[in-house]
């Protein structure tokens, strides 16, 4: 049996402007900048920094709760969405979460 649950997380990309904003659905984390591949390091360190702090508080269990966050059992596979504008897409980010660092 695994020792690792995962959550899959949702980051939609919009270009505004001269700019690409990232940003993730279930915890409603922003980030932006120039380029696209900077803007998914910067929702990525976002991302980390939120679950993170969650853990270090305890309440990342009552937040996925309340924000229906599910743990999954196994990796789920990644998954892109183009649209037919080439100024925004959608994407998943898989998360891995030690089994120890879990109240289960």
């Amino acid at each position: 049996m695994s020792n690792e649950y995962y959550i899959q997380l949702t980051f939609k990309f919009k270009k505004e402007g001269k700019k690409w904003t990232a940003y993730c659905e279930e915890l409603g984390t922003a980030a932006y900048a120039n380029k696209i591949e900077e803007a998914k390091e910067r929702i990525i360190e976002a991302v980390l920094l939120h679950l993170n702090t969650l853990e270090e508080l305890g309440e990342r269990e009552r937040f996925f709760k309340e924000n229906n966050i599910k743990l999954l059992r196994e990796k789920p596979k990644s998954y892109s969405v183009p649209t037919i504008d080439q100024d925004m897409y959608t994407t998943s980010y898989i998360y891995p979460i030690e089994k120890k660092h879990l109240n289960l």
